[in-house]
């Protein structure tokens, strides 16, 4: 499978749970009002030649920024992909602007140290829309 179609099937499969969130709530009569967030796709980065000490405690910071951005609202959701491709994970910010999504992105270590990079991209759904 190539690259582009795998990142082309994970944004398609955000996009079809969020219409299936919303064709349920226009079943119910009501309709509903999107909001804009911003996806962050992380794809594997320039440098990823760290030694397994570095490359773990560079793992273990961005997982301590996961949560810390979870705890003041500002990241939705987050997780890895789990195939071996470039794209490695996805970030859901839940903020007011663009640029305030890619100053939260750079705050990520990994993005720091280079192991990842970020692609931002303006996204929609309803508020409070969860994975089951």
């Amino acid at each position: 499978m190539n690259r582009s179609f795998r990142i082309g099937a994970s944004v398609f499969l955000l996009l079809v749970i969020a219409s299936v969130s919303m064709f349920s709530q226009e079943q119910n009569g009501t309709t509903p009002k999107l909001k804009t967030y911003y996806l962050a796709l992380l794809k594997a980065g320039p440098h990823r030649d760290q030694d397994s000490t570095t490359a773990a405690n560079i793992q273990e910071d961005h997982l301590a920024n996961i949560r810390k951005l979870g705890a003041e609202g500002t990241l939705d959701i987050a997780g890895p992909c789990l195939d071996d491709g470039d794209l490695k994970g996805i970030f859901i910010y839940n903020v007011g602007t663009l640029e305030q999504a890619d100053s939260l992105a750079r705050t990520d270590p990994a993005v720091r140290a280079g192991r990842l990079i970020v692609e931002l991209h303006p996204w929609m759904s309803l508020p409070g829309a969860k994975l089951r």
